[in-house]
């Protein structure tokens, strides 16, 4: 998948692909770090490229969970799952979360496509302070919109971080994942081209 979305065929497909390509260049910032450099806070924020991973993945799987209705957490145990999922535990890897992500993104594929009408409502949940309380319902179609811009939102805090760890940037990390040849304007990533 290499840089952008390639033509889609209706609305759907176009919101599931936009939302795969943003995941993709989120895994890609991730590309080539151990777990000690996936879980380094390298700026004032306390970001690191594994948390912002972990972050999506759970954040993703909480909007299918609304959109199936199923029954919400209770406030408590949402907001110590919400903190967790910032940092890697110490018993998590890397690899872990990337395999959960994509566990997570065929989850999110196979509701969708179960679905006739991306107008459906989704009902907000109540009683939760994050959640509007003057809104009945988003729609199927919202939810996916909104899935895109936190995965946006954070693929491209992921960038910021990853080249505060190691200097690397996205389309010689991306050159790198997905195996592009060298070309005298771009040298893909590798551990041995970043500055000691």
């Amino acid at each position: 998948m290499a840089g952008n979305v390639p033509p889609v065929a209706d609305e759907r497909d176009g919101l599931l692909r936009y939302l795969e390509q943003q995941r993709h260049v989120l895994k890609v910032a991730a590309h080539g770090l151990t777990d000690e450099q996936a879980r380094l806070t390298p700026t004032k924020s306390s970001l690191s490229v594994g948390g912002l991973v972990k972050h999506v993945v759970s954040t993703e799987d909480g909007w299918i969970d609304i959109l199936l209705r199923l029954p919400q957490k209770p406030f408590d145990q949402a907001m110590a799952e919400y903190q967790a999922a910032y940092s890697l535990g110490p018993s998590e890897t890397l690899a872990s979360v990337l395999t959960r992500y994509d566990e997570v993104a065929a989850r999110t594929a196979e509701v969708i496509a179960g679905i006739e009408d991306l107008g459906q409502p989704v009902p907000v949940p109540k009683g939760v302070p994050w959640y509007p309380q003057d809104v009945e319902a988003w729609s199927v179609r919202w939810v996916l919109l909104h899935l895109i811009e936190e995965t946006a939102r954070h693929a491209g805090h992921a960038d910021i971080i990853r080249e505060h760890v190691d200097g690397a940037t996205a389309i010689p990390l991306m050159a790198a994942a997905e195996g592009w040849p060298e070309t005298p304007w771009m040298k893909p990533w590798s551990p041995e081209s970043q500055p000691a």
